[in-house]
């Protein structure tokens, strides 16, 4: 036992004993020997330095020196049955930590927090490319994460397009094909636009199939560059350097022209993970939070997403 447990315990004993003023219906109360709470008595007297108690009458009473300490002491016992509920209600408490795709949009994450509180569940929101957020998810460093997956097998799946500075070659709102990326005619050796790819992007389920996408297309490989963060990417199309491959609701959210890929196929698909618990307890019902994520990144809902909660749909309208 601790010096500062020792401390609780010996004034938890004297402020029994101030109460009652009687060390035998103290002892009965704190269900102890009297011969040990005399002995934390005399202890904490020699602790304090200073009789707690006049013991020479008949009725035992509190000194003055104990008058003085005993506010003091209850005080100090309230602090720490403070502690110790806000510890329980800390190991207690439904806090779970999401991961999401750094492009997600605020409003609608904030939609997010707003509805996890409305059922006792504290998020909190963590912006991480595809590839580090599955490996927190695996480790546990989140408790739930949106993860990467096959689109045409995701519960929500997000159409992409390219963001330019400046309207793409093809009208705004018209499907752009890759091919139409190639040089045309006339135009010599001067290169068509690079395709910029956040890291959100580059991971082999998405970046291999838009890369033999390209290839069909006669686009070289060189002109589809992976960018260190997603706001670099915005930074460089903003600066015209490239198209950005986004989804509609980034490129809105910035004021940026935007026209959909023609390939279909060359989407995201997302599902909500779980990290697993110890002791293979139940996860907990998260479907919920699929609508509401997918409204985050700008997703069309896919064959599995589930809006009929009435709490949900009216998270999704505020």
């Amino acid at each position: 036992m601790t010096q500062q447990m020792d401390l609780l315990v010996h004034l938890s004993t004297f402020v029994a004993v101030a109460e009652e003023l009687s060390f035998s219906r103290a002892a009965e109360d704190l269900a102890i020997a009297q011969p040990l709470l005399s002995r934390r008595i005399k202890t904490l007297e020699d602790h304090l330095g200073g009789d707690l108690f006049d013991r020479s009458k008949r009725q035992i009473e509190v000194t003055e020196f104990g008058v003085l300490l005993l506010p003091y002491a209850q005080d100090v016992l309230r602090r720490a049955e403070q502690l110790d509920s806000v510890a329980r209600s800390a190991r207690t408490s439904a806090v779970r930590s999401l991961g999401v795709p750094p492009d997600c949009d605020p409003k609608a994450l904030a939609r997010v927090i707003r509805a996890a509180a409305g059922r006792g569940l504290a998020i909190s929101v963590h912006e991480l490319p595809a590839v580090p957020r599955a490996a927190a998810l695996a480790d546990g460093s989140l408790a739930l994460a949106l993860v990467r997956v096959p689109p045409d097998t995701a519960d929500l799946g997000v159409p992409l397009g390219l963001a330019s500075a400046a309207p793409p070659g093809t009208a705004p709102g018209r499907p752009v094909h890759l091919d139409g990326l190639r040089p045309r005619r006339g135009a010599g050796r001067t290169p068509g636009p690079v395709v910029l790819i956040t890291p959100e992007d580059d991971i082999s389920l998405f970046s291999d199939p838009l890369r033999s996408a390209a290839a069909r297309a006669g686009l070289p490989g060189e002109r589809i560059r992976v960018t260190s963060a997603t706001a670099t990417a915005l930074a460089e199309m903003l600066a015209g350097d490239g198209l950005l491959l986004c989804a509609e609701q980034f490129a809105r959210r910035h004021q940026v022209a935007w026209a959909p890929l023609a390939d279909t196929s060359l989407r995201r698909g997302y599902d909500l993970g779980a990290a697993r618990r110890s002791g293979n307890a139940p996860a907990d019902d998260t479907g919920w939070l699929v609508p509401l994520l997918g409204a985050a990144v700008g997703s069309v809902p896919g064959p599995r997403s589930d809006a009929t909660d009435p709490r949900t749909r009216l998270a999704m309208r505020e």
